[in-house]
């Protein structure tokens, strides 16, 4: 055997020898993944399966007391029953979602609700939250009645056959309320709107049946001068 076809065989020794390094390596590799999948899978077939929690947008002021007082009375919640989402509330929730094997979360979506009792599709809670914040953002520092008459107003169109037949319509129709187009409309209502909002469901309407209302100092259309007016309050005209 020459010397050159000994260093061939030498060659491809080496060759054959660096390609079965390789492939071993990637055996190797290959099995410790399917190793760590396998483990994976049976440590995640041994870990309780709980109920996912499809969260809501955002639960209402109604909606948040009526949920604290739940927690409260089961023992999850010490704190004000206030309707506000705080960390003591939220904490509640967890708890409450941790005993009954629901997603902890934290909020209140259909899974919670139903377990605490609470119709988060409640449209009267819906309806008390949304006028709330219509008379916060249009009447605020307006005497009490004139919150009142505000909130009527709305109500007043609701009823009548020119406007939609809904608080949310009536809301959101379009340029229908300055609030609604300036964004004030996104400010959270105080307990005095909450009550003016209450008090105009429950029947009262200081503008006897009044659809329009404007600010005589700020009104810049001028159709609504020649309205039928009916009472004044506060700085709001009230007109048919």
């Amino acid at each position: 055997m020459n010397k050159t076809v000994f260093l061939r065989k030498l060659l491809k020794i080496a060759i054959f020898r660096e390609i079965f390094m390789v492939v071993s390596k990637k055996i190797w590799i290959i099995a410790i993944m399917m190793v760590v999948c396998l483990i994976g899978s049976l440590s995640l077939s041994v870990i309780p399966t709980r109920k996912v929690e499809n969260v809501y947008a955002e639960t209402t002021y109604s909606q948040n007391k009526a949920i604290q007082q739940k927690l409260k009375d089961l023992g999850y919640y010490n704190g004000a029953i206030d309707g506000t989402m705080n960390w003591e509330t939220t904490q509640a929730i967890k708890a409450f979602q941790f005993d009954y094997g629901v997603e902890q979360t934290g909020t209140v979506g259909p899974k919670t609700a139903s377990l605490l009792g609470i119709n988060l599709n409640d449209q009267s809670n819906n309806d008390l939250y949304l006028l709330a914040k219509c008379v916060y953002a249009e009447a605020r520092g307006e005497p009490y009645v004139g919150q009142v008459a505000v909130a009527a107003v709305i109500l007043n169109r609701v009823k009548h056959p020119d406007f939609p037949n809904t608080i949310y319509g009536v809301v959101y129709q379009p340029w229908a309320f300055t609030a609604v187009y300036d964004g004030q409309i996104g400010y959270e209502p105080n307990e005095t709107a909450y009550q003016a909002a209450q008090d105009a469901l429950n029947g009262w309407d200081p503008t006897y049946g009044c659809i329009f209302y404007y600010n005589p100092a700020t009104a810049t259309s001028q159709w609504i001068f020649n309205r039928e007016i009916v009472v004044t309050i506060g700085r709001h005209v009230f007109c048919m």
